[in-house]
């Protein structure tokens, strides 16, 4: 007990766990070392909720991602309200830990990877009319998990049926 087993999900939980520890050896940044913790007690929280649901490994990466990107989006509403009540200071620190927490999350698709995932999205789907768009940024977020943001996808989508015959 007290060690974590990282071997059901080696990937972004491994990544978290080795910061945290590398974090905790050295002497450094103080915000980034409490977000760290905040990261990994939220997702030891989301491995209870798993492991009553039958899940023994713990939650899956997915799972993962989906934590750091609620508490990306919880940073980002509290920066904003702090800039509203003009609490700039905390604003500022909600911004370091949106940073730190973004940068254990893959980087969405852009530029030519996601023109090319599109066309391959719209020729696999037989895609031809903006009817078509809705069905091809959802298959799209189904190939490839946390790599596509709807907006710019949706651009894509609707540049590539536009210009299809």
């Amino acid at each position: 007990m007290g060690r974590e087993d990282v071997s059901a999900c080696m990937g972004l939980r491994a990544r978290i766990l080795q910061a945290l520890k590398d974090d905790s050896a050295a002497a450094g940044d103080e915000c980034r070392r409490a977000t760290l913790r905040l990261i990994e007690c939220a997702i030891r929280d989301r491995d209870v909720c798993a492991r009553g649901r039958g899940q023994g490994a713990g939650c899956p990466d997915e799972d993962v991602r989906n934590v750091l990107e609620t508490l990306v989006a919880q940073r980002e509403e509290s920066a904003r309200e702090h800039d509203d009540e003009g609490r700039i200071e905390d604003a500022i620190r909600e911004r370091e830990e949106i940073d730190i927490i973004r940068s254990f999350l893959p980087k969405p698709l852009s530029g030519k990877a996601l023109e090319i995932a599109v066309k391959q999205v719209v020729e696999d789907l037989g895609a031809k009319k903006l009817a078509d768009l809705g069905r091809a940024v959802t298959a799209l977020k189904e190939r490839y998990p946390g790599l596509i943001e709807p907006v710019s996808a949706g651009k894509a989508v609707r540049a590539v049926l536009t210009k299809a015959p």
